[in-house]
């Protein structure tokens, strides 16, 4: 009897240090996370203790794995932020939309245009002085080149050009043959009205700069939404372990006391069938390591996916193991400093204020749009003239034209004409349009009106909602600490319990089914209490990421 006492005594104490060792070991307590103010320094993780191997088969598999990858909460966050493909697809949107600024931008940038013209005719003689000849030929090549723009500001547009001409005609009547002209042109036309604060490139552009925005924001969205999805999976995993431990411990325990009782009915102090409860209890704890085993590839398969990279060869093969345990460090939690941060930094309300500001600027563009056209065009041509110069003399026999050369002016000459500005043209222009009756831009911006007045209405009911889920959040992390206290009671009473059904059992005051039903309270208050503790920090770990993201979405929480 007192080799039974003592069997019984140190497998207890056994069960009990290995399972305070899970629950109370100092990790790095990364599963308890700052608030706004800032994270405390994590101490040394200590790492995760591994379970006995079971006596089914189901631990086989996990001791079969290639490789074992050992890592920390902050260490998955930090893979899965490198790694995780739906990260990798959502840092391109902000590159994309660079781009499209870009080109929204590329419309106001300075372009330069050239242009060559060949040109020949034959017409017959419309003209008395061309004198007798059947036809009149005329050839000529002309080049210009310039540069043009659109304005950044003001809506107007430019264009300066440089020409030059060069001319041969068989009209004896012409001044010049052949003819060099050089000419330089400038134009600039200027919205007064309509076009003048916004116009449709500069709403363009402010629109794509807009939705740049926006993409990053969605990109901090991702981030902050992964994060706290590896933290979910890595709980989940943590979870997971623990619970084989406590099902394992179990199992042992009942496999204890089945040889205990077999023992006594050995020796005539218990009858035999004391060992068929003995019995099912071992059965019915072997079936909660397999499903606890089954839970640990579960959760395991689901880390995977977040924190490592597809493409590896060992993706499948590689078991993770964290080395981070489930700590508890209360926090204090300021509600409304939470509140001000999330209606500062949330994410959804930050969108929802992009979508008004876009509205905004589509209805600023047709509030121009209902403007008058008032536009000032003006002109200004500098031309120039050389060639082979001749005189024309009428015969008075035969009435034809006669042409004798006298001088030549080179092309240099006609650029001095340019440069000099000798002979120059100048014209102003004023131009005046607006539509009769309703235009589309008066239902543009009565539509725009009304989409705005529809956004800002569902951006304060946004507001309420982000204020309503932070206060619960941080009523979810305050419930949280008080049932760690409650579970911590309860299981520290159901270890009294099984002590003392146990010491009533070797005095032969209790029987078996009640130490096996002292035993699985003990177990399920174990797992009560690490499942409060792990909810506790899941409760932190949301209630600082609903000050920046919405919940509902990449947590999984």
């Amino acid at each position: 009897m007192r080799f039974d006492q003592q069997k019984s005594a140190c497998s207890r104490l056994v069960f009990v240090g290995t399972l305070v060792g899970a629950l109370s070991a100092s990790g790095s307590g990364v599963f308890a996370f700052g608030q706004g103010q800032g994270s405390q320094a994590p101490a040394p993780p200590v790492a995760a203790q591994a379970p006995a191997t079971p006596a089914t088969g189901a631990g086989q598999d996990r001791q079969q794995g290639t490789s074992t990858l050992t890592i920390s909460s902050d260490e998955a966050v930090k893979m899965a932020l490198e790694n995780n493909l739906g990260v990798r697809a959502e840092q391109l949107a902000p590159q994309i939309q660079t781009y499209a600024v870009a080109q929204a931008r590329a419309a106001f940038g300075p372009s330069i245009f050239a242009q060559t013209t060949s040109r020949s005719s034959t017409t017959p003689p419309t003209d008395f002085l061309s004198g007798t000849a059947a036809t009149l030929t005329n050839d000529s090549l002309r080049t210009n080149a310039g540069v043009q723009q659109l304005i950044p500001w003001g809506g107007g547009r430019y264009s300066v050009a440089w020409d030059g001409a060069r001319a041969t005609t068989s009209d004896a009547s012409s001044r010049f043959n052949p003819r060099l002209d050089s000419g330089l042109t400038g134009g600039i036309t200027q919205p007064l009205l309509r076009n003048f604060t916004i116009d449709a490139n500069r709403q363009a552009l402010l629109q794509s700069q807009n939705r740049q925005q926006v993409a990053d924001l969605e990109l901090r969205q991702t981030l902050t939404q992964t994060t706290r999805a590896v933290r979910s999976a890595y709980f989940d995993l943590v979870n997971a372990i623990a619970g084989l431990q406590v099902a394992q411990q179990s199992l042992d325990l009942a496999r204890e006391s089945l040889r205990s009782n077999i023992r006594r009915v050995e020796v005539g102090t218990m009858a035999p069938i004391e060992t068929v409860q003995a019995q099912a209890e071992v059965a019915a704890n072997e079936e909660s390591v397999i499903v606890s085993e089954g839970q640990i590839r579960t959760a395991e398969d689901r880390l995977r996916t977040l924190v490592m990279n597809p493409s590896q060869p060992d993706f499948w093969t590689t078991r993770l193991e964290p080395s981070d345990q489930p700590t508890l460090t209360a926090q204090p939690i300021d509600i409304e400093g939470a509140v001000a941060n999330a209606l500062a930094n949330r994410t959804d309300l930050a969108r929802a204020r992009k979508d008004i500001e876009q509205t905004d600027i589509g209805l600023r563009y047709n509030r121009n749009q209902k403007l008058p056209s008032v536009d000032l065009s003006a002109n200004y041509n500098v031309v120039g003239t050389a060639g082979i110069q001749r005189s024309v003399t009428i015969d008075p026999i035969t009435q034809v034209p006669i042409a004798s050369d006298l001088a030549g002016r080179s092309f240099a000459e006609a650029l001095r004409d340019v440069i000099g500005n000798d002979f120059k043209t100048w014209s102003v222009q004023l131009n005046v349009s607006y539509p009769l009756g309703r235009s589309v831009a008066e239902a543009a911006v009565a539509q725009g009106r009304l989409q705005r007045e529809q956004q800002t209405t569902g951006l304060r009911d946004l507001e309420t909602q982000v204020v309503a889920s932070v206060r619960e959040a941080g009523r979810q992390v305050n419930t949280s600490l008080k049932r760690v206290e409650s579970t911590k009671k309860a299981r520290e009473l159901a270890e009294q319990t099984l002590q003392a059904e146990e010491k009533r059992l070797a005095v032969g005051l209790s029987d078996t089914f009640r130490v096996l039903q002292a035993q699985r309270d003990l177990a399920r208050q174990r797992v009560n209490e690490l499942n409060a503790i792990i909810s506790y920090n899941r409760a932190l770990v949301n209630f600082e990421a609903v000050q920046t993201v919405p919940l509902n979405g990449g947590g999984g929480f």
